[in-house]
């Protein structure tokens, strides 16, 4: 992509989950937190390389797809026939919950991400109210206190101690 001679775009999907550190997602959290820290990083050495690329990072909150269900996908020889531990259970329902109150569909969402490479737009935020999560992680880390809850403005889907 560096060799053409011609503009591009490398769009990463990376989710909401890159930007705040939800409880039961650990696995989850940390391969979003990568996607979106490998797109700045990727920006900053395009800008620095004065190459013809733009970089735009997807982070998308909940979305009804069958992401809940990409178990689908894994091979027969992998497959985990153990029963499912209380925290997977409560991961499950939670994540069931949320995703069945996504509003836009992938299209909409695709839509948004072409808007922002047209634009140039570096991040792609499909739901700007959890921007205040975001912003409250950020509270939280210049003031040096202990993380707050990153559902505080979304208490309906939030994890609750059993």
């Amino acid at each position: 992509m560096l060799r053409q001679d011609c503009e591009c775009h490398v769009v990463n999907t990376a989710s909401a989950a890159g930007l705040v550190s939800a409880p039961l997602m650990s696995v989850y959290n940390v391969s979003k937190h990568a996607v979106v820290t490998l797109s700045e990083t990727l920006f900053h050495d395009l800008r620095l390389a004065k190459a013809k690329m733009g970089v735009s990072v997807l982070c998308p909150a909940y979305v009804p797809t069958n992401i809940r269900s990409s178990e689908r996908n894994r091979p027969a020889e992998l497959a985990d026939d153990a029963p499912p531990t209380p925290s997977q259970i409560a991961a499950r329902e939670r994540s069931e919950k949320a995703i069945a109150s996504g509003r836009l569909s992938a299209a909409e969402v695709a839509r948004m991400t072409f808007d922002a490479v047209r634009d140039d737009r570096f991040y792609v935020i499909t739901h700007p109210k959890m921007l205040a999560s975001v912003e409250l992680r950020f509270q939280d880390l210049l003031a040096q206190r202990n993380p707050s809850d990153p559902y505080t403005f979304k208490p309906e889907v939030a994890a609750r101690p059993r």
